[in-house]
């Protein structure tokens, strides 16, 4: 835990009307009459935004927390990054990779909900929608779209893809690129919604294999 949570949590412990109607409860610390600045900030402010999404990646990435504890992460993840800022702050917070490295994971709740994420990131915002470009993400989520096992993680990876190419042709282009035999190979125009909700359709009534596993 961060020293400064660590700190909060026993002040408030301590300042807890329960401890203080409490006699057998330990005398309080010094914490009691004074907190450091940050710690304060802490109380006061909480940890950033962007604290808590580096906090929550970490979770995400992390072998000694259980897939229930990173789906509460995860749902955090999310909300935060429905503010634009946030989303724009994956680049410089270096999210981005770890994000985008989920889509791989051998849990299906992880790989929805890391495409999720990548789709509320990318919804009518160019710099993400770069960003995925970049990445060479669309590989992966078209894989994912037509041929991932779990119906929620296709879905998901097709918001992904339908946030990502709306209005941004470079990553439409991409996408074309990858997609499998029976799809348009010439140029899909990113700005016509028509032709992009056509494509999307297409991908939601892709025949995925049934897998025993």
């Amino acid at each position: 835990m961060d020293p400064r949570m660590n700190n909060l949590l026993k002040w408030s412990i301590e300042n807890s009307s329960v401890s203080q109607n409490d006699h057998n409860a330990p005398e309080p610390s010094a914490s009691r009459r004074a907190l450091d600045p940050e710690t304060l900030s802490a109380l006061f402010g909480g940890p950033s935004e962007a604290d808590l999404m580096k906090a929550a990646m970490e979770v995400l990435h992390s072998d000694e927390v259980d897939l229930e504890n990173k789906m509460v992460a995860f749902d955090n993840f999310e909300q935060l990054i429905e503010s634009i800022d946030n989303a724009n702050n994956l680049e410089p917070l270096g999210l981005w990779t770890p994000l985008v490295n989920l889509l791989e994971h051998e849990e299906a709740d992880m790989r929805r909900m890391a495409a999720w994420c990548i789709g509320t990131a990318a919804q009518n915002n160019e710099k993400a929608q770069d960003k995925l470009v970049v990445l060479n993400s669309f590989s992966t989520l078209v894989s994912m779209a037509t041929t991932d096992p779990a119906p929620a993680a296709r879905k998901k990876a097709i918001y992904a893809l339908s946030s990502a190419v709306r209005n941004y042709q470079p990553a439409m282009n991409e996408v074309v690129k990858h997609l499998p035999d029976g799809y348009p190979r010439d140029k899909v125009d990113a700005g016509d919604m028509d032709a992009v909700d056509s494509l999307m359709d297409k991908l939601r009534a892709h025949p995925v294999e049934s897998s025993s596993g």
